[in-house]
């Protein structure tokens, strides 16, 4: 396994012959670089907690245009040039190096991931208008379930008892959140318009539940030994295609002309207006990059237990920013998350210690 923090170290070989479950099995295989894969759950626990907070106070104090705050998820992928920039100079200062940018298909394929984070965005920006961070937060937790799916179909990911045990609690979790909808409305939201924030929370789970096993796969398909600067590359271009769907609906729904508007009528401040958006637009990004570097070391079905297990982080965070209400229910989908959370570690620690136990005893019999 790694020990250093070496960023270019952290690469992934793929043969692009292996297929199906011969991919899948030779994902699993590679080292896990562990300094990596922390840095990169640290950006995600920062994206996931504070990303739909920020998102939340923007329309809590006066905000209301939906594709500005569909625009912050992704416009902050400029912050991404800083490191790759260092990552090229340190590139040409080593003459062993080769190739530094991303293949052309790589390119196509986040471009076109891109575009699809970006309508997914939107759906989740529109949802959380609706609804209070923490129901918003325990409904997008399904998204696990979605990726579980997905990754079946497109990566052949394989399942086992705890798994699936893991995704049908998780679910039962969001239905719990369906069965009543007045007890945690925000102000000013009717019952038909906390369904339709409802359903497109769990529309939003849907999309992405796609798109990360889509990135795995893409990463799977790769010709070069993908490294984490392809990586940054990789999220770069997606954030800026995702960008440029917020961008052309801003123009298409004359959202610019009103945030001057806006801005000068916002809750807290003009300057705060400006702050919040902003600090949204880096946070968010934080997610991303997070939630891709941890398809890299590990594969899209630990993002989305990751992306779980934060869940409760995000909820205690609304309830104390926001002091909104910590009903039953929630209770009951967020022990019901935490439950298909500690089931699918546990299915993970059993399959691995059998798989140890099979080498040691396929290396005994060899050297006997």
């Amino acid at each position: 396994m790694a020990s250093s923090m070496n960023i270019e170290s952290g690469t992934m070989s793929v043969d692009h012959h292996d297929k199906g479950s011969k991919s899948q099995e030779s994902n699993k295989k590679k080292p896990i670089n562990w300094p990596l894969l922390l840095l990169n759950a640290a950006f995600m626990a920062i994206g996931v907690i504070g990303g739909p907070l920020l998102s939340r106070l923007y329309y809590l104090h006066g905000g209301g245009r939906k594709w500005v705050n569909t625009f912050t998820q992704s416009g902050g992928f400029p912050i991404l040039f800083g490191p790759l920039f260092f990552l090229y100079l340190r590139h040409r200062s080593n003459p062993q190096s080769t190739h530094f940018f991303m293949e052309s298909k790589l390119f196509v394929a986040s471009a076109i991931v891109g575009v699809f984070v970006g309508l997914d965005n939107f759906l989740y920006t529109l949802g959380l208008s609706y609804l209070p961070v923490s129901t918003s937060s325990i409904l997008y937790a399904t998204q696990l379930a979605f990726i579980a799916v997905f990754a079946r179909i497109i990566v052949r990911q394989k399942f086992t008892p705890f798994t699936i045990n893991s995704v049908v609690l998780m679910t039962l979790g969001s239905v719990l959140l369906g069965l009543r909808t007045s007890g945690d409305r925000p102000a000013g939201v009717t019952g038909k318009g906390y369904l339709f924030g409802f359903f497109l929370t769990l529309a939003s789970a849907g999309l992405i539940g796609l798109v990360w096993p889509c990135v795995e796969l893409c990463y799977a398909k790769a010709t070069r030994v993908l490294n984490f600067t392809v990586v940054l590359q990789f999220q770069l271009n997606v954030a800026a295609f995702a960008t440029i769907v917020s961008f052309i609906a801003m123009i298409a729904n004359k959202d610019f002309q009103a945030m001057q508007r806006e801005s000068r009528e916002y809750g807290l401040g003009q300057t705060m207006y400006v702050v919040v958006l902003v600090a949204g637009a880096v946070v968010w990004q934080f997610s991303f990059l997070g939630g891709l570097g941890v398809i890299f070391c590990v594969g899209s079905l630990f993002n989305g237990i990751l992306s779980a297990v934060l869940l409760p982080m995000t909820e205690i965070a609304a309830v104390f920013a926001y002091h909104e209400k910590f009903t039953g229910e929630k209770g009951m989908a967020l022990a019901l998350c935490l439950w298909g959370f500690t089931s699918y570690f546990y299915g993970e620690y059993q399959t691995n210690k059998k798989a140890k136990a099979l080498t040691k005893e396929q290396a005994d019999d060899q050297y006997n």
